[in-house]
């Protein structure tokens, strides 16, 4: 017994010393760059940048890979704070995300078989229900991303803009990059 004991101690001691010494010698490091570029993201994981989420798009920005004006979600705020962080220009959202109109998904009740492929789209969780029963859009969450619509097997998602109000109305007018002048 006294042997089964230290048998199974001294393997145990020699495991623990193999873990230690792998996660020393092949520990992966990442990028403290875009670590810090990833926390700026609004973290949607929509991919309205083309991009499958905020990380690979934030990695492609510290590699100089893309553009820092392509997060509909982030907006202007974020575009400034980028260029700041990354030392580049403030430029506005591109033509192709800045046509997006700023829409909210809303699921048409009568219709909803509760399949829940919405919900496993759903970047944000916005959506919630459970099998075989209806499901519906927690407004305050929803990016309008639309990556609910087409795994919609009836089609009972409808995408509405979003009527402006106090809290989301912008002035309309043309961008103007800080410290430009006409």
């Amino acid at each position: 017994m006294l042997l089964t004991i230290i048998s199974l101690g001294a393997i145990a001691s020699l495991f623990g010393l193999l873990l230690g010494y792998s996660s020393v010698r092949f520990r992966i490091e990442g990028d403290p760059l875009a670590d810090k570029v990833d926390s700026l993201l609004p973290q949607t994981q929509c991919g309205q940048c083309g991009f499958p989420g905020c990380r690979p798009y934030a990695e492609a920005l510290v590699k100089g890979e893309a553009e820092i004006n392509l997060c509909v979600p982030g907006g202007e705020d974020t575009i400034v704070t980028l260029a700041e962080t990354l030392g580049r220009e403030v430029v506005p959202l591109s033509d192709e995300h800045a046509s997006h109109v700023p829409s909210l998904a809303v699921i048409i009740e009568d219709w909803c078989i509760g399949c829940t492929k919405c919900i496993q789209a759903c970047p944000v969780d916005a959506i919630v229900g459970t099998a075989k029963q209806m499901h519906t859009v927690i407004a305050a969450e929803c990016t309008g991303c639309e990556l609910c619509v087409p795994p919609c097997p009836v089609e009972c998602i409808d995408m509405r803009p979003i009527k402006p109000d106090i809290s989301s109305w912008t002035w309309p007018q043309p961008f103007v990059a800080y410290g430009a002048r006409n």
